[in-house]
């Protein structure tokens, strides 16, 4: 809805009139993301998930500082679709409205995906790297700096030079 009212204030035209082709490989897209999410979810579980997400955010609305463990004791999952990325379910989302937007050929859909975008780098993210940092120390340091953040295959290997 957002998305919406932010395209046709700022003129965009609803219809953006992308040829077949273009929206089938929108489809597999969404496919795509979907898959990555329902990976992602078969690697932790709902169950994991959920009560994670309840914690982080219940920590964020009352400003706990992230290195209060609440309780939290699952291992740092570094298998599965988290080898590729430390977020693939925010991938997958991303993904999936990106793909949305090429089947459905809605200016609106392309503003949500660059929103939810930069919803998830510039606030969701950060807030859950710092309480992942506490939790797991060293750990997460480690797998940090060799996983890309969101974009699978996008972190450069480090070299003995340097």
């Amino acid at each position: 809805m957002i998305a919406y009212l932010i395209s046709l204030a700022v003129g965009f035209p609803l219809s953006i009139g992308l040829p077949v082709a273009v929206r089938v490989i929108g489809g597999l897209i969404v496919v795509f993301g979907l898959s990555m999410i329902a990976w992602g979810v078969r690697e932790r579980g709902v169950a994991n998930m959920l009560v994670s997400t309840y914690v982080t955010l219940t920590k964020a609305i009352r400003r706990t500082p992230p290195s209060e463990a609440a309780g939290r004791t699952e291992p740092l999952i570094i298998s599965g679709p988290q080898k590729y990325t430390r977020n693939p379910l925010y991938f997958g989302v991303v993904v999936m409205v990106l793909g949305w937007a090429l089947v459905g050929a809605y200016s609106f859909f392309f503003v949500a995906t660059l929103a939810i975008l930069l919803w998830f780098v510039l606030v969701i993210i950060p807030m859950e790297e710092r309480e992942l940092r506490a939790l797991f120390g060293e750990e997460w340091v480690r797998y940090s700096e060799s996983t890309p953040m969101l974009v699978p295959f996008t972190k450069r290997k480090k070299t003995s030079g340097s």
